[in-house]
């Protein structure tokens, strides 16, 4: 099985995925499932196995023999906001936007007159398929800074400095960011899996 749906509609989430699993055809969600999921979940694992699975129950008998499908749930997690927005880093705003996401994340940081506070962003990969459901986790740590800083990447990439780094996600290239991301950590968990799949 070579066949890839990505059970996403977040492009910046879609090009890493397809970077890191350039060996995979990928085919797009939208040819196959078009109705809104509800992560309903209460941590990160069932998140992203509610994707997947979702999306590939919908799929047709011979789909399914020929598919895999991928979901990626993730999220910053902030010690001094106690691991907000954790879960609901997508949602953190409740304006459907990054910005206003990181304007929210930047104001609590300046209520508790803080500069900048430690946090990780997890990652986990929900897998489905014929063989059933597998999931693996990636965590990247480092801090968070109250002002924004660089133009590259997606969700809160610009307030986020990796450890043993002075420049935040968004300052990294794409291909800096993809060498040591808490998405590609997943993946390269879950790796062994796509491929031994990769062969049937």
């Amino acid at each position: 099985m070579k066949k890839i749906i990505i059970a996403s509609s977040n492009e910046g989430k879609i090009k890493e995925f397809k970077a890191l699993l350039h060996e995979f055809d990928f085919f797009s969600l939208k040819d196959f499932f078009n109705e809104d999921i509800e992560e309903n979940g209460n941590s990160f694992k069932q998140n992203a196995l509610i994707k997947s699975r979702t999306v590939f129950d919908s799929l047709s008998t011979k789909d399914k023999k020929d598919f895999i499908v991928l979901s990626d749930d993730s999220g910053l997690c902030v010690e001094a906001l106690n691991g907000k927005p954790g879960i609901f880093s997508a949602r953190f705003s409740k304006q459907g936007s990054d910005e206003a996401n990181r304007k929210k994340l930047i104001t609590e940081l300046k209520n508790l007159n803080l500069s900048q506070s430690k946090a990780y962003f997890q990652a986990f990969i929900g897998l489905c398929c014929v063989y059933g459901e597998f999931c693996a986790s990636g965590v990247l740590r480092g801090y968070v800074l109250s002002e924004q800083r660089g133009e590259n990447g997606f969700g809160y990439d610009s307030l986020f400095v990796p450890s043993g780094f002075d420049k935040t996600l968004a300052e990294l290239s794409f291909e800096e960011k993809n060498l040591i991301s808490h998405r590609k950590k997943a993946l390269q968990n879950i790796s062994f899996l796509l491929r031994l799949f990769k062969k049937d």
